[in-house]
């Protein structure tokens, strides 16, 4: 049973509903059978889901939920947690740009309800491992640990913690246990406690058999302090029971042969469609189309305009990059200072640059299928989707080397053979501006380029090398609460 706050096609602000949506799927094809528990945010279709109402206590309220159970196969379900005064709401996680002030209670009662419709499953799947995404299900490791007796079919589960972005914690004030009648002894310094306050994703790491976050690069990052956002010591008190699983893509949406928001395809043998979006997506951005353009190289950014995302660096550099032999595609939102800073370089260089604000599905796929190069400068990214969705398509990446996108990018030099992209180590613009400028010269060396553009494509990052890697960890969580019972 996974338990988590978001997954497409019912609700998403980012990767962690990608994940969610195509683990279980794949884990299905490896013949693993899986139920996945959602909230029923308001808009989300449960048509012809099977309803089972349940009083789910939390603390010293009890909450009157309907949960909505959908068989999407033979294998694989899907239970939205029905509770309106909780997810029927403009947001999922806030309003106005505010976190709403009962989130602690809101999540936490998706975290009850889950182990309660497990508990009392009428069609008797069973569940051998719990695996809880990020800290919205943080309550469910430790819930399950700390009162085995009430979920007597869940004790012996296996429990696994996956982390998807360190640095979203669920953290709330220390009146947040007793309301929730948790005890005392899950906020000590080896439990939830954190600065005073009661953090969720710290008590699941603390609880959990076993922790996972979404690349191994990321996995090493998070044991330091500059990118442990706190949680470092603990992460590091779990030694070897923390690993990192770099995510996959869906390799049927993400598909140059088949993509349906085309103007064209094509394929590792046969390129000639990319040329035909590239043209398209210049046409579309009001840039230059002539002989000239379609020569030079071509660089799309598609990103949220926020600081994590190394935004800042581009804005910092905007005229060196405009200076190159290059055009740019930009794509997304963000804070108003990046949107302003984007908008206003483009309107200095019309001819070079175009800046979208907003996110339009069509055109994201369009700038990954047109664009020679994608540029990622992300500060911190814990795995990074969009590399790969480039790689796939022909468009050779660029990115600071953190992350899964140090995991998935291994950078050009003279003798490197099976080079995919480039990367640059320093965030400062400086290194950015010469890490582009090395790929824009490159572009004109068409056998080498030729041959980054095919390694790229070759590589396989789908779901089911990744899926592998999890039930590899499940099994280990399953031995590990065989073998050392309840904590």
């Amino acid at each position: 049973m996974m338990v988590a706050s978001e997954a497409t096609p019912w609700s998403k602000t980012g990767g962690l509903a990608d994940v969610v949506a195509a683990l279980p799927d794949t884990l299905e094809r490896l013949g693993h059978r899986s139920t996945v528990v959602l909230p029923k945010y308001r808009g989300t279709d449960a048509a012809g889901a099977f309803r089972v109402s349940r009083s789910v206590r939390l603390g010293a309220v009890t909450h009157h939920v309907v949960l909505h159970v959908a068989d999407l196969s033979e294998r694989r379900r899907v239970v939205f947690v029905d509770a309106p005064d909780m997810f029927d709401r403009d947001g999922y996680y806030g309003a106005g740009g505010a976190d709403y002030p009962d989130n602690a209670e809101r999540f936490a009662l998706l975290s009850v309800a889950a182990l309660e419709f497990a508990e009392h499953d009428e069609a008797g799947w069973g569940v051998d491992v719990v695996h809880a995404h990020d800290w919205q299900a943080g309550l469910v490791p430790t819930l399950l640990r700390v009162d085995p007796g009430r979920w007597p079919r869940l004790a012996s589960a296996g429990l696994v913690v996956t982390i998807h972005n360190l640095a979203y914690q669920g953290v709330f004030p220390r009146d947040t246990v007793p309301t929730l009648g948790l005890p005392w002894s899950v906020f000590t310094m080896a439990t939830g406690e954190y600065w005073g306050q009661f953090s969720y994703l710290k008590s699941a790491i603390a609880y959990a058999d076993r922790v996972t976050t979404v690349s191994p690069t990321y996995a090493r990052e998070t044991l330091g302090v500059e990118l442990g956002f706190g949680l470092d010591g603990v992460l590091r008190s779990r030694g070897d029971r923390y690993t990192g699983i770099l995510n996959g893509i869906d390799t049927a949406v993400w598909d140059p042969s088949s993509d349906p928001l085309l103007p064209a395809h094509f394929s590792a043998e046969d390129l000639t469609g990319k040329s035909v979006c590239k043209r398209e997506l210049l046409e579309r951005c009001g840039l230059p189309v002539g002989d000239d353009a379609m020569a030079r190289p071509l660089i799309g950014l598609v990103s949220r305009l926020v600081e994590q995302k190394g935004v800042d660096l581009v804005v910092e550099a905007g005229e060196a990059l405009a200076s190159l032999d290059a055009t740019w595609v930009c794509l997304g939102s963000g804070e108003a200072r990046f949107e302003d800073a984007f908008r206003q370089w483009a309107a200095r260089h019309p001819s070079r640059v175009a800046a979208i604000v907003g996110f339009d599905d069509r055109l994201a796929h369009l700038v990954e299928a047109g664009a020679d190069m994608f540029l990622m400068p992300s500060r911190f990214e814990p795995c990074g989707l969009n590399q790969m969705y480039s790689l796939r398509y022909g468009t050779v990446p660029i990115v600071h080397a953190v992350g899964g996108l140090d995991d998935t990018v291994q950078p050009y030099t003279a003798r490197a053979r099976r080079a995919n992209g480039f990367k640059f180590k320093d965030a400062t613009a400086a290194s950015l501006v010469r890490t582009v400028r090395q790929a824009v010269r490159l572009f004109d060396n068409r056998e080498v380029w030729r041959r980054l553009v095919a390694q790229g494509m070759a590589a396989d990052h789908s779901w089911e090398t990744s899926a592998k890697e999890y039930v590899k960890v499940y099994r280990r969580a399953r031995l590990d609460a065989a073998t050392h019972g309840v904590a």
